[in-house]
């Protein structure tokens, strides 16, 4: 009877498409063009020649490549060792971020220990403030630091690859858990009875099956690393070839939107690349990891 009523179904009229269909495409279509209108218009602004943020055009008049030789030109502003910076300092971040994350969320979600829910409160709290009030705390800790441990010295980039590993503990932590909590226990249980140990548990039973999440953690994580500027310029300080990205590129353009908006947009342009080939890699596994832990664990 089911299929019989499907198939005696009407097709929707004009109208009735209108009514119900319509206006979620228009809305579609509205949210994308919402999204990509920036993309698009960095990439105007990257091939204008004009270079000149006024005088900028979608479709730009005369195209080239100038912004690019300007970019790559200038002696003071060693824009490729900037980018070796950050690449460099995103990724050793995320792949800190995630592991560190990764094992302390195991034992928070599978280790019954006095203080347990403690501590969670005490991580949910501590994130709830932003990072913008510890640039001060962080400054002055480093400061002091740096005269026995050279390597957490103001302007090293160990320095701030440390800052940045411990920063993002706590919401790295919780999202873990909860993708843990749905990890049945059993398989714990039974990997026990076959003798092996808490790390092998971890390594090869938990890490595995939780790939889809700590996907998602390392693109958020390289992804915030890359884009970070105030804790970046505070440990970096001025030593141009220190620099990250971001933070060069803010020195670079210096309040000269005119002068110097087709360069800056042309350096924003390739920097985006390395975020889009990691995100294509991992993309199959961010959908899945975006949902994970929803549960209340």
């Amino acid at each position: 009877m089911i299929v019989n009523d499907l198939v005696r179904q009407k097709p929707l009229t004009a109208a009735q498409w209108t009514k119900r269909i319509a206006w979620r495409h228009a809305v579609g279509v509205l949210a994308v063009a919402f999204a990509l209108f920036p993309l698009i218009w960095m990439v105007s602004a990257s091939f204008d020649t004009l270079g000149s943020l006024s005088a900028q055009k979608l479709i730009p008049d005369r195209p080239g490549l100038e912004n690019f030789r300007t970019l790559f030109g200038d002696p003071d502003q060693p824009y490729l060792i900037w980018l070796k910076n950050s690449l460099i300092i995103s990724s050793a971040n995320a792949v800190l971020q995630m592991f560190i994350g990764a094992t302390a969320a195991y034992a928070l979600s599978r280790f019954r220990f006095k203080g347990r829910k403690l501590t969670l409160v005490t991580i949910l709290v501590v994130q709830m403030f932003p990072q913008l009030l510890a640039a001060t705390s962080i400054f002055l800790m480093l400061a002091d630091l740096g005269k026995s441990i050279p390597f957490l010295a103001l302007g090293q980039t160990s320095a701030l690859i440390i800052v940045f590993a411990g920063g993002a503990l706590g919401i790295n932590a919780w999202m873990l858990k909860g993708f843990y909590d749905t990890i049945p226990s059993e398989i714990d249980e039974s990997a026990k009875i076959d003798g092996a140990s808490h790390a092998q548990i971890f390594f090869r039973l938990i890490l595995p099956l939780a790939r889809p999440v700590l996907a998602v953690i390392t693109l958020l994580s390289f992804i915030g690393t890359m884009n970070e500027f105030l804790i970046t310029s505070v440990i970096l300080g001025g030593n141009q070839k220190s620099l990250t990205l971001a933070v060069g590129m803010q020195q670079y353009i210096d309040g000269q939107y005119n002068a110097h908006w087709g360069p800056f947009a042309a350096g924003a342009l390739i920097a985006s690349v390395p975020v889009m080939i990691l995100f294509l890699y991992l993309q199959k596994h961010v959908v899945a990891g975006l949902t994970a832990g929803a549960n209340k664990g």
